[in-house]
């Protein structure tokens, strides 16, 4: 995604990701989720090795809103 306006601001697994954009979307924030296995698999090339890794991106507009929403969850995650 170069020359675009969109920015990757988290990669990880199916159940961290689904949760993040939830709380994305409760505050306005619409994300663009790449999944490497998923494109693979409709592509014709079989899985990967990491079937449930996604990468999620935002406009770099709302880059700031997103961080503190990713930084809360992970957050979360640790403790």
């Amino acid at each position: 995604m170069t020359d675009s306006n969109f920015i990757k601001i988290y990669t990880g697994n199916f159940a961290v990701v689904n949760h993040i954009v939830m709380e994305l979307n409760a505050i306005g924030i619409n994300p663009v989720i790449k999944d490497q296995s998923e494109s693979a698999i409709l592509g014709g090339f079989g899985g990967t090795s990491a079937p449930d890794f996604q990468e999620v991106f935002v406009n770099k507009d709302e880059l700031e809103r997103a961080t503190e929403v990713i930084n809360t969850i992970t957050k979360d995650l640790e403790s």
